[in-house]
């Protein structure tokens, strides 16, 4: 075994194992569920992007909630673990019978509590349970088995759907998911907060906001944050829609489309994450960015193809799932960089707040696009390509200012 993977603290195993059971579930519902709701339950694509962003109305009230019960003494990473996980399964079974509007919104509103109490507490226990040294290749195995449970889930949902037909039993096995990740958590997740305040004062948390709002470096990659989490949107809220009703791809083809997307993104991670140490942060993030434009292009190549559309969407998701792992292990290993012990949380917090307004923005922004004729549709994606300009502009500014800081 390396011996990076030595150094990973056994905490960091057992939350490895319950994101793996945990994501296992949404696998088997984050790629299939725009399909089903546009094409079964018979909602306009716009409907649809505006209901599943409005997960990131929630997931704002979530997100702060999430990173101020982390750091609080009364509360911490492991009690708001189990609190998100127990949302998250009550909203899998709301969407579960969901017939109409006001019930996807309603299920898209608890799930976006539940996962904006989940992304704070968990990274802050990784962050507070590894070292400088070796803390890009233990959030690159954190995301590793996501990746893995999610490509599993992929994989079972396209048979599962295939053989029946039925969607809803989806979101039953997805809250089925999180009622194990919260036993896991229960029994075998330890509280980290306490142990990493040594003889630092808790900070309140208004005053703890208020350090991580004043801080610009923070700020600048909020910035640039928001822009890669709308790009990854597309790929869950847009582009199944579009291989569906555009490229003319069934079921099992997109399937395995994205199973082969995530069984890249699973071989690449660690690889991705020992290569790029040697790279800053800021240098890692416009190393993805430029794999997103790459990305874009070739999903545009794809869609105006009249042949070979199956070759070009592989190879397209080939390289988002690059630019992904290229992105996880920095962003999430600058956000700890970047935060003082006692507000890690908080930090954390504002990183995945980034992720509610990129999925606010993203599938209202994609259901947009895709109920507009062609070519408009299809030149979407050369317009999100183009955009990549503008992230590495900020990107570079960003750089700039963590240098000044050495």
């Amino acid at each position: 075994m390396p011996s990076c993977f030595s150094l990973i603290h056994p905490q960091v195993w057992i939350l490895v194992l319950g994101r793996f059971l945990s994501e296992l579930g949404t696998g088997f519902t984050l790629f299939y569920a725009p399909i089903f709701f546009v094409n079964q339950v018979g909602l306009s694509a716009t409907a649809v992007g505006f209901g599943l962003g409005c997960a990131s109305i929630s997931g704002v009230v979530g997100r702060i909630l999430g990173g101020s019960f982390a750091d609080s003494p009364q509360i911490g990473r492991r009690r708001t673990l189990l609190l998100s996980a127990a949302i998250s399964a009550v909203s899998s079974l709301v969407l579960a019978g969901t017939h109409n509007f006001v019930t996807l919104v309603i299920g898209n509103l608890i799930a976006g509590l539940g996962i904006g109490l989940y992304w704070p507490a968990t990274e802050a226990v990784v962050a507070d349970l590894t070292l400088t040294e070796n803390r890009r290749e233990a959030f690159a195995i954190t995301r590793l088995a996501d990746n893995l449970g999610l490509g599993m889930g992929i994989v079972l949902g396209g048979v599962l759907v295939t053989a029946t037909g039925n969607y809803r039993t989806l979101f039953i096995i997805d809250a089925i998911s999180f009622i194990v990740f919260f036993v896991v958590v229960y029994v075998a997740i330890a509280e980290t907060y306490q142990r990493q305040q040594t003889r630092q004062q808790h900070t309140s948390h208004f005053a703890a906001w208020m350090v991580a709002l004043r801080d610009r470096r923070l700020l600048v990659y909020v910035a640039v944050n928001i822009i890669f989490t709308t790009y990854i949107s597309q790929l869950h809220s847009t582009l199944p829609v579009y291989f569906k009703n555009f490229v003319l791809v069934d079921d099992s083809t997109i399937s395995a489309l994205f199973a082969w997307h995530l069984a890249v993104a699973i071989l690449a991670q660690l690889p991705v994450a020992r290569i790029l140490k040697s790279f800053s942060h800021s240098q890692a993030l416009a190393v993805s960015a430029i794999l997103w434009a790459g990305g874009f292009c070739l999903i545009w190549i794809t869609g105006i193809s009249h042949s070979g559309q199956l070759y070009w969407a592989s190879l397209a998701l080939g390289v988002f799932a690059v630019a992904i792992v290229c992105y996880t292990p920095s962003a999430a290993s600058l956000v700890t960089d970047l935060a003082p012990l006692p507000q890690r949380g908080v930090y954390f917090s504002i990183n995945s707040l980034c992720w509610a307004v990129g999925y606010f923005i993203g599938p209202p922004l994609g259901g947009w696009a895709l109920d507009r004729p062609r070519p408009l549709v299809d030149d979407f994606w050369l317009w999100l390509a183009l955009s990549v300009t503008i992230t590495l502009v900020i990107l570079y500014y960003l750089h700039q200012l963590l240098l000044s800081d050495y």
